[in-house]
């Protein structure tokens, strides 16, 4: 673009070359004024002289008064030098001031050529802008595209693990409720031994032996403060002769909370080796018994 500096150089150059003409024009006018030749007005006259060329004889008269010949009037006053009609064509700028009007000629033509590659530029950008947004806009739409497939992924298989979850809790529901008739079977035939005595052995010694187990358990457990009286759990253990035990597992059917179950298991480890001297006949590598705690103790 133009700078305001450019605009006052342009005008200062042709202000300068227009005062130059001027100047040239007026010279031009006073050097052809034509020159007027001042001519007296009235007839011209012509005079000879006849006679001799001696000087007269002087005479007693007196002379005659010669009449004083009148005065020419005066002549006129030159009249002014018009000027003549401008008939010369101007003259030629100086080549200094070819020379300049050429060097600002090639400054406009400069001028043009870098506005119009500066506009084609600005063309250009704004290409460069419009294929951008658009690749930006195909961008976004691809994501769009693949957050919505992520999102249908994602509840697929949000419903596949709810529907694997339901299974599972049908399954062990179902295995609690074998579980539970298993136990239930199990009290069932531990009745029927304690009414017939277990294995033909004697019955009061059976009920001597459950009776000290459950004594050595409850001796062992630390009782948590949340477990109140009433408690009812299904106690299974695993163990070898002399009483050392292999496992123990709170089994359905059983009230207490989960800590309370774990006290339960870790008390029958820390009673372990369980009673077993006398209870010989009796004994069993796998009992199942009832422990309870009504509050006492």
């Amino acid at each position: 673009m133009e700078s305001f500096a450019d605009k006052v150089r342009a005008v200062i150059y042709a202000v300068l070359l227009h005062a130059v003409l001027i100047l040239m024009i007026g010279i031009g006018l006073w050097w052809t004024q034509e020159s007027r030749v001042v001519v007296m007005p009235g007839p011209v006259i012509e005079a000879s002289l006849v006679g001799p060329t001696s000087a007269p004889k002087p005479s007693s008269r007196k002379p005659r008064a010669k009449p004083t010949p009148a005065k020419p009037p005066p002549p006129p006053k030159p009249e002014e030098a018009k000027p003549k009609p401008d008939t010369v064509p101007p003259p030629e700028p100086p080549k200094q001031d070819l020379i300049e009007q050429e060097r600002v000629a090639a400054l406009a033509e400069q001028k043009a050529d870098q506005l119009k590659k500066e506009q084609e530029e600005k063309r250009r950008r704004e290409q460069i802008l419009l294929e951008q947004e658009k690749q930006e806009a195909e961008r976004q739409k691809q994501l769009d595209e693949v957050r919505k497939q992520l999102a249908l992924a994602e509840k697929k298989k949000n419903l596949e693990k709810e529907r694997l979850k339901q299974l599972q809790d049908r399954r062990l529901a179902e295995q609690e409720d074998a579980e539970k008739e298993r136990m239930q079977e199990l009290l069932e035939e531990e009745a029927r031994q304690a009414q017939t005595g277990a294995g033909g052995q004697d019955n009061d010694l059976t009920a001597r032996y459950a009776a000290a187990i459950q004594a050595a358990v409850t001796q062992n457990w630390n009782r948590p403060e949340s477990v109140p009286p009433g408690l009812r759990c299904t106690l299974r253990i695993v163990q070898i002769p002399g009483g050392d035990v292999i496992s123990a597992n709170v089994t359905s059917p059983c009230n207490a909370d989960p800590g309370a179950r774990v006290s339960i298991e870790q008390a029958v480890m820390r009673a372990a080796p369980l009673p077993y001297r006398g209870y010989e006949k009796v004994f069993s590598r796998e009992i199942t018994f009832n422990f309870k705690y009504d509050g006492q103790g």
